[in-house]
């Protein structure tokens, strides 16, 4: 079964617009499936094949001059002296989205790529499904329609098994060819870590860093502590630190800043770290059945982080940057997950309990009081089932209701 991506509208909305196009995003997202729905004119060549990156690795001039384009190249930062050349192509001919380029986030940040292509490309982040790709629903049409509650969305199929949905997660193999996840995940895993992690940073023991990526999922949904992930794995600070910004560039964590307004308050500065993905998230933490994760520890943590996840992912996909924060004081007050819409904010409490509790709202209010007239709502999302405080300052939804 083939889904769409949301990511499409954008896609072909700035299409026009720019020579170049990158669609990066972490392994398995489905890359390379969207590049060829949406450019079906374009040839095709992956620089996986050793003979194709040879070439293009040797003579690049030969080798654009052999495949002239439109062209998808994937895996392209495998190559990056195809770049230079590529601007000289790009300058001479121009034309709509003559280069669509896929492949790790990574390509972007080489420095010849900035260089090169600067001016010339548009980038676009591809992650794994999300809820409303799955169930089908339309696109999203803005930031605020993201957030706004819905009271005519159905709920969700795939909400009544919601805890098989969180340990298989959303990469597409899962959902489109029926992959058994946990098998999948876990090489998911050995490759990133094998192929990836190997290529991309001069890791000497890759059982450490394997060892680091299980510590930090221990982490997620909670403060960056860098020190504490370093001092258990064995590492450094500057080392964590870099291996931090790795799996972060490679698609498999974000950092939630915290939100800059202090109100007078004295404010915590460490990110709160997410994983992607929560069937990673549960591999890595080797819960294997349902059962095992509603009575986990970290069940708290790891539906916020599906929360939080999900709600990244589709601000992604409309091609926009997410402006998700949280907000915590050095006395304990905290919200979740705050939505700076610029003249505006929403503050929203994340809760796992199918139960609603008043007491849900405390954190908002306490932010409303603080936050004055840029505040006018906040939303509590727990996993029950009825809408509470219909028109409200604070209501209180199921999270599949936005």
């Amino acid at each position: 079964m083939l889904f769409d991506r949301h990511l499409e509208t954008a896609i072909r909305r700035y299409a026009e617009d720019f020579p170049v196009i990158s669609l990066v995003g972490p392994r398995q997202s489905g890359k390379t499936t969207l590049a060829r729905k949406l450019f079906k004119d374009h040839s095709y060549l992956s620089l996986e094949n050793l003979d194709l990156r040879r070439q293009a690795e040797e003579d690049p001039r030969g080798f654009l001059n052999d495949n002239p384009g439109p062209v998808i190249l994937d895996e392209v930062q495998r190559t990056p002296g195809l770049f230079s050349y590529m601007q000289e192509r790009v300058d001479l001919k121009g034309g709509r989205a003559h280069y669509v380029l896929t492949g790790s986030p990574q390509f972007l940040l080489m420095e010849k790529v900035t260089q090169s292509l600067a001016g010339r490309v548009i980038q676009f982040r591809l992650f794994p499904f999300t809820v409303t790709e799955l169930e089908k629903r339309p696109p999203d049409t803005g930031i605020e329609n993201i957030f706004q509650p819905k009271s005519n969305v159905e709920r969700p199929s795939r909400v009544h098994e919601l805890g098989r949905l969180l340990l298989e997660g959303f990469y597409p193999p899962l959902h489109d060819k029926k992959r058994d996840a946990r098998k999948w995940l876990e090489n998911y895993v050995l490759t990133y870590v094998e192929r990836d992690v190997r290529s991309l940073m001069n890791v000497g023991d890759l059982r450490t860093f394997e060892s680091f990526l299980r510590m930090c999922a221990t982490q997620s949904g909670q403060l960056t502590n860098i020190a504490a992930i370093a001092s258990n794995v064995g590492v450094s600070q500057p080392t964590a630190k870099r291996w931090l910004s790795l799996l972060e560039t490679s698609g498999i964590i974000f950092l939630l800043t915290p939100h800059h307004e202090n109100f007078r308050k004295r404010l915590v500065k460490a990110p709160k770290l997410y994983f992607i993905d929560t069937g990673l998230l549960c591999t890595l933490l080797s819960i294997k059945t349902s059962q095992e994760l509603k009575a986990h520890p970290l069940y708290g943590a790891i539906f916020e982080t599906f929360i939080v996840s999900e709600f990244y992912k589709r601000v992604a996909h409309l091609g926009e940057t997410p402006p998700l924060y949280f907000w915590r004081d050095k006395a304990g007050h905290e919200v979740d997950l705050l939505v700076d819409f610029g003249s505006t904010q929403l503050p929203i409490e994340i809760k796992s309990s199918s139960t609603y509790s008043s007491s849900f709202q405390e954190g908002l209010r306490n932010w409303m009081q603080l936050s004055g007239a840029l505040t006018k709502r906040g939303l509590v999302l727990y996993n029950g089932d009825q809408w509470m405080g219909r028109g409200a300052p604070v209501s209180a939804i199921p999270w599949w209701c936005l």
